[in-house]
């Protein structure tokens, strides 16, 4: 008969959160790896289950602006939080000005120059339109590609065409603006041109730059810029101007336990080693005054630090410098905590590029499960 299994021993809620806390000291930093595998610790079974990370995960969102989101993944190891965070700034889809067909440009910026400009310009258009798009293929002959013709599925069509012309009476003093017409050339001088079912795909939000203010050239009387562009799906891996994020980070929850009551004029001192709101400095009360702490004895009324917001910390370790503080505070990082904070560029609302990432790990991951399915037969 085979010997039976025991039962793993049952782990103190306290000695988990100890685990899954990085240790910030004054000049080192400790318990930084996972321990969330099996064997790790003797005679306990970590193994990964579903149904155990959908219990353990959660998704809290602090803010949710159109172009900025701050919210909490919990329950997740470091490499997934990276994964989503370089997605977001490389894989998820979005649509730029690839190709510039430079007509006429008789103003002081050199074509090339103008085509940049126009490439980085960020574009914006209704989510159903950017579902309908496909990729487009450039034609390579010389490596065999054959590449893909311009169509209403594949290719935004957008042209700036403009002049500067002399205003009728124009003063003699005063600005550009007052003395001549299109003296400024702005990203809503550019017109969209629809193709095909185009116009029936962007209805709800036609293809156009996500902040019209933004100038492109200045001109004079008699310049005049003509251009055509096409704009193409593309991911920020292939160049930044597809990024749909400004800026995609993370952090970890830092995490402030005051172990022996901080009182008095040192609770003041306190409060200004930290960023404002982490700390507020309250009243012993009489219940304070009755805990087992003998340090409250005889001090109901007087002042104590206590942790009020510790997501605002930037972890300086400024209170780990002071003598009085040794022993009373102890500083660390919830490793499974990752505070996010995703800056859209105007594509996508902020909270939908979380989601779109979680789409393009799903579709790596089941590309992947296809590569092992076939390798096994």
């Amino acid at each position: 008969m085979a010997p039976s299994r025991a039962e793993p021993p049952k782990t103190s809620e306290a000695e988990l959160q100890k685990r899954k806390t990085v240790g910030i000291n004054p000049e080192t930093v400790t318990n930084i790896t996972s321990t969330d595998f099996p064997g790790h610790h003797p005679g306990e079974d970590a193994a990964w289950s579903i149904d155990k990370f959908a219990n353990g995960l959660t998704v809290q969102f602090h803010k949710n602006e159109p172009d900025n989101a701050e919210f909490s993944l919990v329950g997740i190891d470091a490499s997934i939080a990276n994964a989503f965070r370089r997605i977001l700034i490389a894989e998820v889809p979005t649509l730029a000005i690839e190709t510039c067909y430079i007509n006429d440009n008789t103003s002081v910026i050199a074509d090339e120059v103008l085509a940049h400009r126009l490439g980085l310009i960020p574009l914006k258009a209704s989510l159903e339109g950017l579902k309908f798009m496909k990729w487009y293929i450039k034609g390579d002959p010389e490596n065999g590609i054959e590449g893909m013709s311009p169509s209403d599925y594949n290719t935004i069509v957008l042209e700036l065409k403009i002049k500067c012309e002399w205003k009728p009476n124009p003063p003699d003093e005063g600005e550009p603006e007052e003395k001549y017409n299109h003296s400024s050339v702005y990203a809503r001088d550019i017109v969209w041109t629809p193709l095909g079912q185009q116009g029936e795909r962007f209805k709800e939000c036609p293809v156009q730059p996500v902040n019209p203010g933004i100038l492109i050239a200045k001109l004079r009387p008699g310049q005049e810029i003509h251009v055509v562009m096409h704009a193409h799906l593309g991911k920020g891996a292939d160049h930044a101007k597809f990024s749909p994020v400004g800026t995609a980070t993370y952090r970890l929850l830092p995490k402030i336990d005051i172990v022996k009551p901080i009182l008095g004029s040192d609770a003041r001192k306190f409060q200004k080693c930290f960023a404002k709101g982490v700390i507020e400095v309250e009243r012993v009360t009489p219940q304070d005054r009755t805990s087992a702490e003998p340090a409250y004895h005889g001090r109901e009324g007087d002042e104590k630090a206590v942790v009020k917001n510790p997501m605002l910390d930037t972890v300086s370790r400024e209170c780990l410098r002071h003598d009085e503080f040794k022993g009373k505070v102890k500083l660390g990082r919830v490793q499974d905590h990752f505070i996010f904070s995703v800056e859209s560029t105007g594509q996508f609302a902020s909270d939908l590029l979380f989601l779109e990432s979680v789409k393009v790990l799903k579709y790596k991951a089941k590309s992947l499960l296809r590569a092992l399915d076939k390798y096994e037969r």
